[in-house]
Parts: structure tokens; C-alpha cells; sequence
């Protein structure tokens, strides 16, 4: 069927309005949806379907919840239908099947027919700038030294599953290549026996990934256990690990290892680069037999179980001082995963301080949206050395000490992350923390100055450029490019550069770049 044949149904009137104007919808720059009164959608225009990574044809006949995997009580469509009115302006977050990740504003209308309700119509345009997209010259006004973040209902924080996890790969936020480069690698191990080492920083979320694979893989009905290698005392962790038997030491009883706990399901060995080499040995021998051995017995134990182990540190480093052995390293990184710091995706801290903000107003029973311009300046500037979970206890610390409906200001970080703030304060304008300077690295490069190496005859010649200062180059070119290509204007330009325009901002401040010249 049609869309105008669905609409003609829809409102059993040839001349309404909305049948003439479909043509003008297929190719508005908006996003279009139009559904049913039950939130079947009838019409899904071009625009709508590019954004979504959609051909509008699939989209047809399916409810809203269905498509975005959503609630009734979350979709702004469904608020709509329920309530007879308008929803405008609702910021929406959410991953494309592709895995791209959506910042979209969401201006839902009810379409009535004699009175009658018959279904819905939801304009969606990607979000780049308050001050452009909102369309509310108070807004606008006010989104110059703000950042707001609508979360339009209190979304429950994630529930335990029961098989001991709480997250799938949907629950992991964020857009930049290396983040999605991550995630595509772990979706396509994750049904796989073969082992997977996922690398990262404290706080980069590497427990997110783990629990993703397992509830990726078939094994998702079978029970996820994590042990931290480096929370238990050696002489404790042989007995947790393998099982002890009755007899074994003063005290023993039969007791079943993780290993035998997990069977059939998968295991995180976190921190597994603090391994003492005779456990290291041992967990070897367990990789290549496929059995386990409990302390004090002689009995080997058959297990089947998907092993994802998580380091941080780099661990060819460690093989090579000596510290872990090669063939484990091999053998447990048969699939190796690199997650991104958070100070490589700055991009991503928008949709993340949605996040957090949205799971402290559940917990904290307060609507806290805003974060003052100067503080989002300060988040896009520091270098993150604590990740996600740094940004995380940031928001959580500074929520404490806002009233409801009051903005995040500088005040608030200053009372619960002075160091947070001095830190800032001691880093060079490039966001990197300064070197003292000695004899010995007195001549290091530096970004923002020209490096000089002086020879025997003491006469300094230029020294070739650094990475950093190369990379540092690109972007500025790449950003005068952007900005040329948009004649100056800001919200087209970050667009174009997959950046949120309040990181352009900062990066335009830090490189003196001014948007003006590049006006016509």
C-alpha cells in the first residue's frame, strides 16, 4: 500500500490537506514520520531514512517502539498519541542499527480529523546548536553560555539481568571511529570459542564490553562471571580461580572454582597483567586442555566456557620485561580489542553527560539539565586521565551540590573536584600537562612554539616537526577547510567535521581560529 493510499484510509477524506502535501515532505529537510493513532508509521520520508540508516519501505507497518527498540513512556511520538498534545523540542539520543549514534530534536504533532485523534506527525532534525535548531529565541539566547541536555522522562536505571549482567552493546554510548572500529570487533567475536583480550585505560569501560559480548553470544542464557585479578591476595586467588578439595590446607572444603562457576558461560579475568607467573603457568595449561585441576586434587574437571580477559596496561611490554608470559599473551589475545580513551572521543561527552545526568535525576529525584558553557569549555579541554568513570564521578559530585532545575557551574566543581579544576589550571592551552624543563628535555618539541636543536658549531637550525605538532596542523587545517566550505558558519562546519559544535567552539578558541574571516 501506498503512503497516500494509508493516509486516504488513515482519514477517509481525499481532500485533506496533509494527502497534498507528501510530495512536499518526501524532500523537506526535516525528518518526517507519520503514523497511526496506535503509532504504526504510514509515512517515513527520505530525510528521515538517512538519518535513521533506513530504507523508509522497511519502516512502513511497524510500530515506533518496535523500530527504536523503545518504551511507550520513552518515545515522544507515544507521549503524543497518549496525550493529544504536542511534545516539542525533546533531545533525543539513540544508535542507528548501523551503529551510529543519534543527537536528534523531536517536535511531535497530533493530527486531528473532525474532532477526531487519527495519528501523529513527528518532525526530527539533527542536533547541532540550540540557538539554530530549537527555534526559541529565549533558548537561543540562553544556549550562548549553556549546554542543555532535555531528558523528556526519567529513563530507570538498567536492571540486573539474570545471568549477571547488566549491559548489552546498545548501552554503550558514543560515535567516534575508533569507539565503533571497538564495537564492530567485539560484535563479530563475540560468538566465537576463541578468546578476547579487550585493552584500555582505568575507566574506558572495558566491563561494558565484556558484558556486552557475552549477551551477544549464545552463551547469554548461561551465567557472566568477573573477578578482578589484582583485589585478591595471591595465595587466596589459585583456590577462587581453580576450586580447592576437602583436605587441600587446614580448613579446605570442596568448593567449586569460577572456572567450574562460569561453565558453559563466559569469564572476565580483569587486570589479568597482575598474574604471579606460576598462575600464569597454570591458566595456560587451563586455555589449552580445556580442564581445570581443584587445589589438593588429583581429579581434572572438564570446562567450556568463553574467556575475555582485560588489561590495563600494555602488555607486549610486559612480555618483553619479562612480567607475562608470550604464549599467554597469544593465547588469550587471539581476538584483541582496543578501547578508545576518553580523552581520544571528546566528541562522545555530550551524549555521555546526557546520560549521567538523566541516571542522577532518577537517583537523586531531581531535574538537573543545564552545565554552564565555561564548565562544558573545562570538559572538552582536560585530558581525562580517569576516563568515563572520571566524567561519571564529576557529574555525580557536582549533582550533589545542585539544587533541582538549577545549572552545573564552575562553583559546583570547585566544591567537589578542586583537583579537577587545578589540574586544569596547570595544563598548557593544548590540554597536555606541562614538562618541566631540564637539560635533558630542554629541547623537546612543544605545541604552539618552534623547536630548535643547536649543533656542535652552536648556530640553532629548525627541528622537523613532531607527530603531535603534525596532527595539531591537520586539524587546524582541516577546521579553516570546514569553516571555508561553510562560510563561516559554526553548526554546518562541526556537522561536517562529526564534532559537536560546542567542541568546534573550544577548538577555535584554543587555535585562535575566527569564524568571521571565512564569511563572505
Amino acid at each position: 500500500m501506498t503512503t497516500k493510499e494509508s493516509i486516504h484510509m488513515l482519514f477517509e477524506d481525499p481532500d485533506i490537506p496533509l494527502l497534498s502535501m507528501v510530495p512536499v515532505l518526501d524532500n523537506f529537510y526535516e525528518g518526517v514520520m507519520i503514523t497511526n493513532p496506535r503509532g504504526i508509521i504510514i509515512y517515513f520520508n527520505q530525510t528521515q531514512a538517512k538519518i535513521d540508516d533506513l530504507d523508509p519501505e522497511y519502516t512502513l507497518g511497524k510500530k515506533v517502539t518496535a523500530l527504536y527498540r523503545i518504551d511507550e513512556g520513552f518515545s515522544p511520538t507515544m507521549q503524543c498519541l497518549k496525550t493529544g498534545k504536542p511534545v516539542d523540542n525533546t533531545v533525543c539520543y539513540y544508535r542507528t542499527h548501523l551503529g551510529k549514534m543519534i543527537n536528534s530534536i523531536h517536535n511531535v504533532f497530533p493530527l486531528y480529523h473532525h474532532g477526531t485523534l487519527k495519528g501523529s506527525i513527528c518532525f526530527v532534525r539533527e542536533y547541532n546548536a540550540l540557538d539554530q535548531s530549537v527555534g526559541n529565541a529565549g533558548l537561543a539566547k540562553r544556549a550562548k553560555n549553556l549546554q542543555t541536555f532535555n531528558v523528556p522522562d526519567k529513563q530507570k536505571p538498567l536492571s540486573a539481568k539474570g545471568n549477571g549482567t547488566r549491559y548489552e552493546f546498545h548501552n554503550i554510548i558514543g560515535n567516534t571511529p575508533d569507539l565503533l572500529k571497538a564495537l564492530k570487533s567485539a560484535r563479530m567475536a563475540s560468538d566465537s570459542p576463541s578468546p578476547i583480550m579487550l585493552g584500555g585505560e582505568t575507566g574506558t569501560g572495558k566491563e561494558l564490553f565484556a558484558q556486552s559480548i557475552h549477551n551477544e553470544s549464545h552463551r547469554r542464557d548461561k551465567q557472566y562471571v568477573a573477578i578482578n585479578c589484582a583485589a585478591i591476595p595471591e595465595n587466596l586467588l589459585e583456590g577462587i580461580l581453580f576450586g580447592t578439595a576437602r583436605g587441600a590446607f587446614t580448613g579446605a572444603m570442596d568448593k567449586a572454582g569460577i572456572f567450574e562457576k562460569a561453565h558453559g558461560g563466559t569469564l572476565l579475568l580483569d587486570e589479568i597483567n597482575s598474574l604471579s607467573m606460576g598462575l600464569q603457568a597454570k591458566l595456560l595449561r587451563v586455555l589449552q586442555e580445556k580442564k581445570i585441576r581443584r587445589v589438593g586434587s588429583l581429579r581434572e574437571v572438564d570446562v567450556n566456557l568463553k574467556i575475555i580477559s582485560a588489561t590495563n596496561e600494555d602488555l607486549q611490554l610486559a612480555c618483553k620485561e619479562g612480567r607475562f608470559r608470550m604464549d599467554l599473551f597469544y593465547r588469550l589475545g587471539v581476538v584483541f580489542v582496543q578501547i578508545p580513551p576518553l580523552r581520544e572521543r571528546k566528541q562522545d561527552i555530550d551524549p555521555l553527560i546526557a546520560h549521567f545526568l538523566n541516571h542522577y535525576n532518577v537517583l537523586m529525584d531531581k531535574q538537573v539539565n543545564s552545565i554552564a558553557g565555561e564548565v562544558m569549555d573545562l570538559f572538552y579541554q582536560y585530558h581525562w586521565p580517569g576516563n568515563i568513570r572520571e566524567l561519571e564521578h564529576i557529574i555525580e559530585g557536582a549533582m550533589n551540590m545542585t539544587g533541582d532545575h538549577e545549572t552545573i557551574t564552575k562553583a559546583h566543581l570547585l566544591v567537589q573536584m578542586g583537583n579537577f579544576s587545578e589540574t586544569l589550571l596547570n595544563e598548557s592551552p593544548h590540554g597536555e600537562t606541562p614538562v618541566p624543563l631540564t637539560p635533558s628535555n630542554a629541547a623537546l618539541p612543544g605545541p604552539g612554539r618552534l623547536n630548535f636543536v643547536f649543533p656542535v658549531n652552536g648556530h640553532p637550525t629548525p627541528r622537523e616537526k613532531t607527530l603531535a605538532q603534525i596532527q595539531i596542523d591537520n586539524e587546524v587545517e582541516n577546521i579553516k577547510m570546514a569553516l571555508k566550505k561553510s562560510l563561516g558558519n559554526g553548526a554546518k562546519a562541526a556537522r561536517n567535521l562529526g564534532i559537536s559544535p560546542q567542541l568546534l567552539h573550544y577548538k577555535m578558541k584554543k587555535y585562535k581560529i575566527n569564524r568571521h574571516d571565512y564569511k563572505p
